[in-house]
């Protein structure tokens, strides 16, 4: 009997796509962009990390290594965690409304969210995506999955702390409050 879990993941993240793109719409107008140079410096890790997760392409030996045991428990747990990132990344996505943006920036009269999926942690959609592929490497099973994992840590790290600088610049004493009393992307963690 075929293992349909990666098929189920491959679905969640089509699903996730597409209501990403549908949704990118319905946005406030942006006053202030992060500049190009920043954009490609936190993205390269994001694309890096969507090929080795992502791409079919032929591996070295050791990225094909496992780093789980080829296991329908592995495969279940990771779809999962794969399903409860991209729900949490679509929870923020739908809690920050018209304040959301690909980039980093701020939009006519941005908003301070800090309730909702942002009352648990101040970057919900990156703990959310984090969450998904770190489910997705599971269910890959490979190191060029986990390798895939920790290149978009990279980037969405780098990203991050380019919004908060954003924010504190934007909201001033009031997200400098916010950032002492909720963790950036893991709940009571980091």
């Amino acid at each position: 009997m075929r293992d349909d879990f990666p098929v189920a993941a491959a679905y969640l993240w089509v699903a996730l796509w597409i209501f990403w793109l549908a949704s990118a719409v319905f946005v406030k107008r942006s006053i202030r962009k992060q500049s190009p140079g920043s954009q490609i410096v936190q993205s390269l890790p994001v694309i890096a990390g969507f090929y080795f997760l992502f791409g079919r392409g032929i591996w070295p030996h050791w990225l094909r290594l496992r780093f789980v045991p080829v296991s329908p428990v592995w495969t279940r747990t990771g779809l999962v965690i794969t399903a409860m990132g991209i729900a949490l990344a679509v929870w923020a996505r739908l809690w920050i409304g018209r304040n959301w943006s690909g980039t980093v920036t701020i939009k006519e009269r941005h908003e301070l969210i800090q309730n909702g999926p942002y009352g648990l942690v101040r970057h919900p959609i990156y703990s959310g995506f984090l969450l998904a592929f770190l489910g997705t490497a599971i269910i890959v099973g490979e190191l060029h999955g986990l390798m895939g994992f920790l290149m978009v840590v990279l980037g969405w790290g780098l990203k991050a702390r380019l919004e908060e600088s954003f924010m504190t610049q934007q909201f001033g004493a009031a997200y400098l409050d916010y950032k002492r009393r909720v963790k950036a992307l893991v709940p009571f963690v980091v």
